[in-house]
């Protein structure tokens, strides 16, 4: 690997399953979802630059527990995108993560990841592939990939990939909170007693903080009993989430992130050096989600 040409940098935003119902599972296995998701402002970040030779180097506070090797799924974008490619040229280049956020965590961050690289890839290496095209590869490597490409306020249904955006959704103020607690997401689909929920109910028609919170108290994360059963540190991060004023706390995904909805961001960041003060060992972050519209 020799020297980069003209790096750029792409963010990776955090997925936070406000919602996540499970409604049923497919006959090859696969889980069928429906999850009303927003993404943070905070997050990773990949970064590309043309080189002699290809690279990946990984930086950042959990730089420590990501693989290096083609397991990885920012790698296994980048293969894919250039096997996708074809006759259209795909030089080497040095991909840089910056790994802010935890590992198995129930955010989406190797996803987010992966989005991340197969947009800055595609634009690097200046290809004739729209967002379409993106998901299709997305969804042959993960199924979040294709919600992380598009890292707008959604509903996802199916197995993740029947996407449903929604619009006039404004930014939340939310505190992220991980206890340090990597928990396989296999491993929490599996403790799950029963597969056939009901459905979301209808978002509310004009979506605030009230509207929002009301709503989810109508909903439901049903892979958060099973985790917590296995992680009762989770049940302590929404405990410290509650204690500092959330109006409404959850787990995310497959845990072991757990999130608080605060009106504010400024309430957000205080409620958020209140628990950093208290768990100091703990992954916190206070963070606004995307909004629906273009930014």
């Amino acid at each position: 690997m020799d020297t980069d040409i003209g790096s750029r940098t792409w963010h990776a935003h955090a997925k936070i399953n406000l919602a996540l119902h499970i409604t049923g599972r497919r006959p090859d296995g696969y889980h069928l979802i429906e999850s009303l998701a927003v993404f943070t402002r905070f997050g990773d970040r990949v970064e590309i630059a043309l080189a002699d030779s290809d690279g990946f180097i990984v930086s950042g506070r959990y730089a420590p527990t990501v693989p290096l090797d083609d397991s990885n799924l920012v790698l296994k974008a980048r293969d894919a995108l250039r096997k996708s490619a074809a006759s259209e040229r795909t030089p080497p280049v040095v991909i840089r993560l910056e790994k802010n956020l935890p590992v198995a965590s129930g955010v989406g961050g190797g996803s987010s990841d992966a989005a991340a690289a197969l947009r800055g890839l595609a634009q690097t290496w200046g290809l004739d592939i729209d967002g379409a095209g993106l998901a299709r590869i997305g969804l042959s490597l993960g199924a979040d990939i294709p919600m992380c490409l598009a890292a707008k306020p959604l509903v996802a249904r199916g197995i993740g990939d029947e996407l449903s955006m929604v619009p006039d959704f404004s930014a939340l103020g939310l505190v992220l909170v991980n206890p340090g607690t990597p928990l396989p997401t296999a491993d929490v689909f599996a403790a799950l007693s029963r597969r056939d929920n009901e459905p979301l109910p209808p978002l509310p028609r004009s979506i605030d903080f009230h509207s929002l919170r009301n709503w989810l108290e109508v909903t439901r994360n049903d892979l958060e009993p099973a985790a917590v059963a296995m992680q009762p540190a989770i049940g302590r991060a929404l405990s410290w989430l509650n204690k500092a004023g959330s109006g409404f706390s959850r787990m995310s995904g497959s845990g072991a992130t757990c999130f608080g909805l605060f009106e504010t961001g400024n309430v957000a960041k205080r409620a958020a050096a209140e628990i950093r003060s208290r768990q100091p060992d703990w992954f916190v972050a206070a963070t606004r989600s995307m909004t629906s519209e273009a930014e």
